[in-house]
């Protein structure tokens, strides 16, 4: 045998095996080593038919033209990813540049080609109005007036009509718990009482003796609007006094409405409010139900001129007192079907009574289109509240 013999024969079995290394010492394309694998599966053990393949693609690798070869990479252990063998193309687009080491050799992905569209325009967002409380509820403006001036807070900008009737109600918490008192007298007592006498009591007697009760009243009214500067209807509750005490039996009838003669009635309560009071803070009394601090000091005034508290005999005074509470309890009853399921009931008859009292102060100087437009229980002039007459006792009583 030749000295050299064995040496080729080692270099022959090696060739396939530097051939490999030194493809891996080289940055192939997808293609390319698609095309390697795919070449050496094919020759499995044929030593001939794998140095062709590595021959192959070293001599595609050395064939490049000399602006796509690429720097040698640093060689890794580990053999380029099996992929699905694809037939050898030439290349028709410059080689993307070499991967990082440690990364197998792929195709590398294709970005999504998208239309020249310009971006959209950004509209800027437009201011938003303050937020608003729902309708009907204070705004916290109006709470904060309301915790420091103690009344309602009534928008200047509102016209007059529609301008809310400010309530002067300092006394609010002491006002409750008397309300709550005056419903609980009301529900046990005197709601009982009232419909018992409208059930029993045939409507003819009923209206006789609110009659008789409303005819005493006359001459405080008189007097009140001679203060108030009303001569006129001074003149006229007097005369309703007389020809009811009359011709109408002591009051049980009323001839005076159809002669023409108009029920006004008139206090001192009012009084004070045309003499210059108009603002007073709201208190309800026990028993007497709703009033103001110058309505409790107008029944101080009128209770020296009611005719039946010159009544001395208790026996006769004091049951015509409970009658009398008794019929205006029982004209009062239309109004409970307004209270009922009522959110704030203290609320309720604060507010309506407080709109009543100021139209009985201050009605007379509306012109006759407003006094029109406002509602029916505005415009009764009849006043269905405790009177001062039921008052058992009063501070100028001497002895």
């Amino acid at each position: 045998m030749r000295p050299h013999a064995p040496l080729i024969a080692f270099v022959l079995a090696a060739a396939p095996l530097i051939g490999q290394a030194q493809i891996l010492t080289r940055p192939l394309s997808g293609a390319q080593a698609a095309e390697f694998d795919r070449c050496m599966k094919a020759a499995g053990d044929d030593k001939a038919a794998a140095r062709k393949c590595v021959q192959a693609t070293i001599d595609g690798e050395t064939g490049r033209p000399p602006e796509e070869t690429q720097p040698p990479a640093t060689p890794t252990t580990q053999l380029p990813t099996e992929t699905q063998p694809t037939p050898a193309t030439p290349p028709t687009e410059p080689v993307p540049p070499p991967l990082p080491p440690n990364e197998p050799a792929t195709t590398p992905p294709t970005e999504p080609v998208t239309p020249d569209v310009p971006p959209p325009t950004q509209i800027p967002p437009t201011p938003t109005e303050p937020a608003t409380e729902p309708h009907g509820e204070p705004t916290q403006a109006e709470r904060d007036f309301e915790a420091i001036y103690g009344q309602e807070y009534a928008d200047p900008t509102l016209p007059a009509p529609a301008a809310t009737p400010a309530v002067y109600d300092p006394w609010e918490r002491y006002n409750r718990g008397m309300h709550r008192f005056n419903n609980a007298v009301d529900r046990g007592v005197a709601r009982p009482l009232a419909r018992g006498y409208v059930k029993v009591v045939p409507r003819p007697f009923r209206l006789g003796v609110s009659n008789f009760f409303n005819n005493l009243g006359q001459p405080v009214s008189a007097i009140n609007a001679l203060l108030q500067g009303k001569p006129k209807q001074a003149g006229q509750s007097l005369g309703r006094f007389l020809l009811n005490s009359t011709l109408g039996i002591g009051g049980i009838f009323d001839p005076a409405s159809d002669a023409k003669l108009p029920n006004k009635s008139e206090d001192f309560g009012q009084t004070l409010g045309v003499w210059g009071w108009k603002r007073s803070r709201f208190v309800e009394l026990p028993l007497f139900g709703p009033r103001t601090l110058r309505d409790s000091f107008g029944m101080v005034g009128d209770a020296p001129l009611s005719p039946l508290r010159q009544v001395e005999a208790d026996r006769v005074r004091i049951p015509l007192q409970g009658l009398q509470l008794v019929d205006v309890r029982a004209q009062l009853l239309a109004t409970d079907s307004f209270r009922e399921g009522a959110e704030d009931d203290y609320a309720l008859v604060r507010d309506a009574w407080m709109q009543r009292r100021d139209y009985q102060i201050f009605g007379d100087r509306m012109n006759s289109d407003d006094a029109d437009s406002l509602p029916d229980y505005l415009q009764d002039d009849t006043n269905p509240q405790v009177p001062v007459d039921a008052m058992p006792v009063m501070p100028t009583d001497g002895g």
